[in-house]
């Protein structure tokens, strides 16, 4: 129900969800290098001080994995059951969120206590793997 409210305002004035896919793939991917290189060239000694530096490189990599799982879902959108793609499209942009973006808070603020976060994003986007299976053995 609440993803097709939100579609429901992405999609008035004739903006489509899978372009939407694709520009919030393309601005997750800019951002995904974006972040790798400050990470490696402007915060390496901090994150290193900090023993922070797998951490970081381990939420940029799951953030361009899924970046191209966005991609994958824009281009078969229009092949599968595309309720259930915009469930995992949901899903993918949660679970960047909630497991790159914990990641990230943890590598910055230096508290292991935010990793309690990173879990949910892990399953959020499990889930969007498991959406898009259903969508394709529920193709209309």
């Amino acid at each position: 129900m609440v993803v097709n409210t939100i579609f429901n305002v992405f999609t008035e004035g004739g903006f489509l969800m899978r372009n939407l896919i694709f520009y919030i793939a393309s601005f997750l991917g800019a951002l995904s290098i974006i972040l790798g290189a400050f990470g490696t060239h402007m915060f390496e000694d901090y994150l290193l001080q900090n023993n922070r530096l797998n951490t970081f490189e381990i939420a940029v990599r799951y953030q361009f994995y899924h970046v191209f799982f966005l991609l994958f879902i824009g281009l078969v959108f229009e092949m599968f059951n595309k309720k259930i793609l915009k469930y995992a499209f949901f899903l993918v942009l949660t679970g960047i969120l909630l497991f790159s973006g914990s990641l990230y808070l943890i590598c910055f603020t230096n508290n292991g206590f935010l990793g309690i976060i990173t879990p949910f994003g892990g399953l959020a986007l499990i889930m969007s793997w498991v959406c898009l299976f259903l969508s394709i053995s529920k193709a209309e």
